[in-house]
């Protein structure tokens, strides 16, 4: 077998969690979406942070606390400045942050799709027949690895059992089933594609 082509799939997911929850305004449960603002108040030398989320359908607001009676003193500036000038990067984390949402609701709708940025590591073999995927996540996901690779790579998910039955396909960090479990970041696949006829097809969809 040629050498393998090296490819770093760096994930990140598209779309927020959404909790759902009993808006008093429809009077029903209802999915709420990040409003990706947070709102802030100062009572003494105390600090209360939350990150707004809103109705879909009628706009009522929902409070994701964040920070609770917290002393000025213990809040790296930063992180205050952060809550106060709305830092989309610091709200993307809390709206990412499904187990906590979790655990103030109860019930959250996630979502499946992800983005994929595909960059090949080192150089490149003369032939290619083979590939090492190294995956890394910007956050953790719910998504199947066998679903990622699926839509990623065009091919079905039976295939990729198929292939991992034969000892084409082969994970790292092993595991039972580990096609079936959520994509975890570190994890490296090689796939030998040398006697598949796509061969080529695949490999051009993983990013070589």
């Amino acid at each position: 077998m040629s050498g393998y082509l090296r490819i770093r799939w760096a994930i990140a997911p598209k779309f927020a969690p959404r909790p759902l929850i009993n808006c008093n305004r429809c009077g029903s449960t209802k999915p709420y979406q990040c409003s990706e603002k947070f709102r802030v108040n100062a009572n003494g030398k105390r600090i209360d942070a939350w990150l707004i989320y809103r109705c879909i359908d009628c706009d009522n607001s929902w409070n994701f606390g964040i920070l609770e009676r917290c002393s000025r003193r213990d809040i790296e500036p930063a992180l205050l400045q952060g809550f106060e000038s709305n830092d989309p990067v610091l709200a993307r984390r809390h709206a990412f942050d499904v187990v906590a949402l979790r655990s103030r609701v109860g019930r959250v709708e996630e979502f499946p799709e992800v983005a994929v940025d595909k960059q090949t590591h080192g150089d490149a073999p003369e032939v290619t027949s083979a590939l090492e995927l190294q995956l890394g996540l910007e956050m953790v996901i719910s998504l199947r690895l066998d679903r990622l690779l699926a839509s990623e790579l065009g091919i079905s998910r039976s295939r990729l059992q198929t292939l991992e039955e034969r000892q084409l396909l082969t994970i790292d960090p092993e595991g039972a089933k580990a096609l079936r479990k959520p994509v975890r970041t570190g994890t490296v696949i090689r796939i030998d594609l040398s006697g598949e006829p796509d061969c080529e097809a695949i490999i051009a969809a993983a990013g070589g």
